[in-house]
């Protein structure tokens, strides 16, 4: 059981992100082809990364007993496959979640067209 830990946080973190994108609209739940295509693309270019640290010695898998053991490649374990596709999903909810703040704080300002009275 404790073998699924690090991949129960994970899921969990991913949850929480999903939550947070449902309710202000960031990018599954606005854009779900584009943020599909866009964490596909990062997740497979985040993973030819690892494959090349691997085969040059750089990368390894270390050994945990949170972790469940399962590889999807030699020294690459599935939780690293959840963890890219965590991070580029969190990456996406980010910036738009910035560029939505700016957008918001510059119609406030006095002398906008978006100006509420």
């Amino acid at each position: 059981m404790i073998g699924l830990a690090y991949l129960a946080v994970q899921v969990i973190s991913i949850t929480g992100i999903l939550v947070i994108d449902h309710r202000w609209k960031l990018a599954a739940f606005r854009a779900p082809a584009a943020t599909a295509l866009a964490v596909t693309a990062s997740v497979a270019l985040l993973l030819t990364w690892d494959v090349l640290g691997v085969r040059s010695g750089v990368f390894f898998r270390g050994q945990t007993d949170f972790m469940t053991g399962l590889l999807v490649a030699p020294e690459i374990p599935l939780e690293e496959v959840v963890f890219l596709a965590f991070l580029s999903h969190l990456a996406l909810v980010c910036a738009t979640g910035v560029v939505r703040a700016v957008e918001h704080a510059s119609s406030r300002r006095p002398g906008n067209a978006g100006e509420r009275s």
